[in-house]
């Protein structure tokens, strides 16, 4: 075939050097515009094959070409089949880098600012560039640092390509705006990654998972039959019946694995994941040696990089992709009802993610049986109300229990049936059954444990993560910066030089060449004095909200009329001051929490992330639970008796507990935090917040002066869709939001049985807003493999473990629950709680009470003689007076008894359930011991064909069609020459 001719095309800044003389022929320069231009063969049909030799059968194999394709004349719908696709139609678009540029010194009289050009690397050949006329834009000068930007950005391009990636991007034509960089892997990159990564695929052999026992099965088919009408319209994975036996893919075993067609042989979000791989190994020596995207965008030279999402999720017409699918069976709230396709998720956002939503669904499923039990108890309590002795003792104005004043000078004499309301709401939740549902609470959580490892265990057989290694991680750009200014000061050498040796070839660092503790030191004393202050901080607001509390019950106690609603007025104002408060001060923490992380300098981001949850958990937990804890374990303890009361300020007496206890306030505090914190931060803010920064993205650009292309404005490409979209920052804030929420539940569950009931609400909702965010409101994150959630399950476990005894001092000293039982079989004359509230009330001598703190101008019916206070101490009478009395010594004894037989006993009760219940499954483990054997036999039956094959007779001329016949199961086929083979690999960073 006769040669086409040659036409000159510009030669790209930060283009490969290294160009077949065969192919290119270098030109001189346009004297128009002294550009430097290249000389390619012709224009060829485009297609997957046009990479092939094209001039008597030469080889290009390991060229590397950058190209023009004229990106301004349409295209028609038939051709542009897809915008996950280069423009030839036939590539995938695998990853997206995004950055902004400027010039400056524009033309006015500058051409159509609609016409662009896309640069395509790596076998497309181009068309004729457009001729040049006056109305063509004349590019300035750029200034000093974009042009260090520009030409980092191209060595970076450079060495991806290198890499044996391809590259297509658009011509930076106009005076300012965003460019897309779009990535597209080849077979033998996405071969030779997979291999280094030891990613598990599917091979060849299917076998068939064993089934349940015959009562099981049956159970289980039926299971399935009243379950159908909830489950998702997904394609089905893990609950088939047969399972392809997976194994790390290798080149060298090609004739282990189904490979039908290349292009789908491995998914978009593994392909994503090996771009993405590369981009964080990938170096830039003219960005100081920086290794990888990650340092690049934190250096501002490119904005984003993302995976593409699978085309948009409301599209008209029938045309079905993964994200479509998930919107319509997942990511609605009409949905709700419905199981989560887990499986889907996985498969589209990865292993990470997948496990999050799996873990989010269990915890829900989860609450269900224990929103039951507490709604139970709670109308327990409602039943039971009117049987309640102490409450029908307190409400009996007969008794006539005259009560000391609750403040100085302004505050009365009152009647204790004036209590009645408070003591009857108090039982609703300060009864028996509140403590067998705080034992069960406790079981409850050990068993959600124990249910969710073995939920793990099973996805991660399904999911093939058994025996995944922890991949390696490459330093944050953070890290190496510091390391570099620390070279910088301890050595004469050449940093570039020095850290070019060490980034390129993996030595093993030394002294100078990482960070010690004593390089840290400064770090963890600032890390160790913040939390302390935060801490500190948020006692100090605590103990404000209570200054508060005494200053505007005395100020309210000093008028008629706001006299009689001075309690629930305090505590009602308060609580909301203090979820205002944990609302803002959780927003300060997390950046707090941050800035201290980023002063550590952790190494890996896995490091980084694991200090951080820590951080902002412990911060987030003393700020969600001091409030809590003050009421439930502090108020009223330090109060003092009449005549001898404790004074915050002058005139202030310390706060004390409503007659019926401090059980109800408790109750009040914690509904009302939890529920405020999930309706206004999680979902209010998670909501609200991205629509207000959709809603300020679109006003900038159309307040932007901006050069729109109407044709491209109309029929938006997929990456431009996505760049518009919020960038994924990681889990955290989504399993920091649930772990607040399981402390409610667990934690402080005896005070608030209707607590669960509550988290199953908001978490129905969460889950359909989590999925609708991840869907339509987030770039697509790169698909993470991991084979557990981490350090979250240790925070549950420690939280589970903590609610045990934080439920047992709240049952033992909160309650009047060990009193209550104290008296019925020790004090008690006949055995029931008649007298109990006499019991619980000592005496005071009025005429003791000091000067100027007597009620003034007191309206009480009769003349107070002796008035009764809440505590067991000796009466005026006797020998000593208003000391504790034997009866407080006992019910203390019996409180602290009770926390050490409480916790023991849920203690055993929960190693018990641990033990009792396998963390594998034993359909999963023996699944595992069958898998091992049956790919043991499979790899010796391919190897024994193998074998045959490679010793049948034939004619084959010179033994040639035996050698190619047993090479084939090790090369990868492919319809063209690539030049990201591992023989044209000129990246240190790609070698395997």
């Amino acid at each position: 075939m006769a040669t086409p001719g040659l036409r000159d095309i510009p030669l790209l800044p930060g283009s490969p050097r290294r160009l077949s003389p065969r192919a290119v022929v270098r030109g001189g320069q346009d004297p128009n515009h002294g550009q430097q231009y290249l000389r390619v063969p012709g224009s060829q049909a485009p297609g997957r094959d046009s990479g092939l030799p094209s001039d008597g059968g030469s080889s290009c194999s390991g060229l590397v070409i950058n190209n023009y394709l004229d990106a301004s004349e349409p295209v028609s719908s038939e051709a542009r089949l897809s915008r996950m696709h280069f423009h030839d139609n036939q590539r995938k678009v695998d990853y997206v880098l995004a950055y902004h540029y400027r010039k400056r010194g524009v033309h006015p009289g500058q051409g159509s600012p609609g016409h662009s050009l896309a640069i395509v690397s790596n076998g497309e050949t181009g068309k004729e560039p457009r001729a040049r006329g006056h109305g063509d834009i004349e590019l300035g000068p750029l200034d000093a640092l974009e042009e260090e930007r520009k030409e980092q950005r191209e060595e970076f391009e450079h060495n991806l390509m290198e890499a044996g990636l391809e590259l297509e991007k658009d011509l930076e034509n106009k005076s300012q705006g965003s460019i897309f960089v779009r990535i597209h892997a080849p077979w033998q990159v996405l071969a030779r990654e997979a291999e280094f990564l030891k990613i598990k695929v599917p091979t060849k052999k299917m076998y068939e998972i064993k089934s349940e026992g015959s009562i099981a099965k049956k159970f289980n088919e039926l299971l399935q039959k009243l379950s159908s009408p909830l489950k998702p319209r997904v394609p089905e994975h893990s609950s088939n019946k047969m399972k392809n036996l997976s194994y790390p893919f290798s080149r060298e075993k090609m004739y282990l694995y189904n490979i039908q067609d290349k292009d789908t042989f491995f998914d978009n979000a593994t392909r994503s994941r090996i771009v993405h791989e590369i981009l964080k190994r990938t170096a830039c020596s003219r960005a100081n040696n920086t290794m990888g995207i990650n340092s690049l965008i934190a250096n501002n030279i490119y904005e984003a990089a993302y995976p593409l999402h699978d085309g948009e999720y409301d599209s008209p017409g029938d045309d079905m992709n993964d994200r479509k699918l998930l919107y319509q069976e997942w990511a609605r709230y009409g949905v709700f009802y419905k199981f989560q396709p887990i499986d889907l998720i996985r498969k589209y956002f990865g292993e990470k993610i997948g496990l999050y939503f799996a873990w989010l669904g269990l915890y829900t499923s989860f609450l269900i049986p224990s929103s039951v039990i507490g709604v139970i108890v709670f109308l327990y309590g409602c039943a039971t109300i009117e049987e309640d002795i102490p409450s029908k003792e307190m409400c009996d104005q007969q008794n006539a229990f005259t009560m000391c004043p609750l403040c100085d000078k302004s505050c009365d004499y009152w009647n204790l049936s004036s209590a009645c309301g408070t003591a009857k709401a108090s039982h609703l939740f300060d009864n028996p059954a509140t403590v067998f549902f705080s034992i069960f609470m406790a079981l409850w959580a050990t068993m959600f444990l124990e249910n969710w490892k073995r939920l793990q265990m099973r996805l991660g057989y399904f999911w093939d993560l058994t025996g995944i290694e922890e991949e390696e991680e490459h330093s944050r750009p953070e890290y190496e910066t510091k390391v570099r200014e620390k070279m910088l000061k301890t050595s004469g050498k050449s940093v570039v030089q020095k850290l070019g040796t060490n980034m390129t070839e993996n030595e093993d660092e030394d002294d100078e060449d990482k960070l010690t503790w004593k390089d840290r030191f400064p770090g963890y004393l600032v890390n160790f004095a913040s939390i302390l202050f935060m801490i500190a901080l948020t006692f100090s607001i605590v103990f404000g909200v209570i200054v508060y509390r005494i200053t505007t019950a005395a100020a309210l106690s000093l008028n008629k009329t706001t006299r009689p609603n001075v309690r629930v007025t305090v505590t009602a104002t308060a609580v909301i001051i203090n979820l205002v408060v944990i609302l803002i001060l959780d927003e300060i923490y997390g950046a707090v929490a941050t800035w201290l992380t980023k002063i550590e300098v952790p190494k890996t981001e896995q490091t980084f992330e694991e200090r951080l949850i820590l951080k902002a958990f412990l911060l987030k937990f003393v700020n969600a639970y001091s409030p809590i804890f003050y009421v439930a374990f502090f108020k009223g303890r330090f109060v003092g008796r009449p005549g001898s009361y404790v004074y915050v300020f002058d005139g202030y007496r310390m706060e004390e507990c409503a007659p019926g206890g401090c059980l109800m306030e408790l109750c009040i505090q914690l509904s009302i935090i939890m529920l405020g914190k999930q309706l206004i931060q999680n979902n209010i803010f998670e909501i609200g917040v991205p629509k207000l920064k959709k809603l300020f993205r679109k006003l900038k650009d159309e307040t932007e002066p901006r050069e729109t292309d109407s044709a491209h404005s109309k029929h938006p490409e997929q990456w431009d869709l996505d760049y518009s979209l919020e960038p994924y920052t990681g889990l955290t804030p989504e399993y920091m939001e649930m772990i607040i929420q399981f402390g409610f539940v667990t934690l402080f569950v005896a005070s608030f049985p209707l607590a669960p009931v509550f988290a199953l609400l908001n978490n129905v909702i969460e889950v359909r807003l989590d999925a609708k965010k991840f869907v339509t409101e987030l770039r697509r994150p790169d698909a993470v493999r991991t084979k557990d959630i981490g350090i979250w399950f240790d925070i549950l476990s420690g939280i589970g473990k903590f609610s045990v005894i934080s439920n047992a001092f709240v049952i033992a000293v909160t309650s009047d629950f060990i009193p209550r039982l104290v008296y019925q079989y020790a004090y008690s004359h006949n055995g029931t709680l008649h007298g109990f509230v006499n019991h619980t009330l000592s005496f005071f001598n009025v005429s003791q009470l000091k000067e100027g703190t007597q009620p003034e101008n007191s309206q009480f019916d009769q003349e107070v003689q002796f008035c009764r206070f809440k505590d067991y101490r000796e009466p005026p009478w006797a020998p000593n007076p208003y000391e504790f009395s034997k009866q407080y010594w006992s019910i203390l004894s019996a409180r602290l008894a009770f926390v050490i037989i409480f916790q023991n006993l849920v203690m055993f009760l929960s190693v018990l359930v641990d033990w009792m219940i396998p963390d594998i499954p034993t359909d999963i483990s023996d699944q595992i011991k069958k898998e091992k054997g049956l790919l043991v036999d499979f790899f010796l039956k391919e190897e024994h064909e193998k074998l045959k094959l490679s010793d049948e007779p034939g004619q084959r001329s010179l033994g040639g069609g035996r050698h190619s016949r047993s090479r084939a199961p090790s090369s990868a086929p492919s319809g063209r020459s690539q030049p990201g083979s591992i023989a044209s690999s000129g990246s240190q960073h790609t070698n395997v």
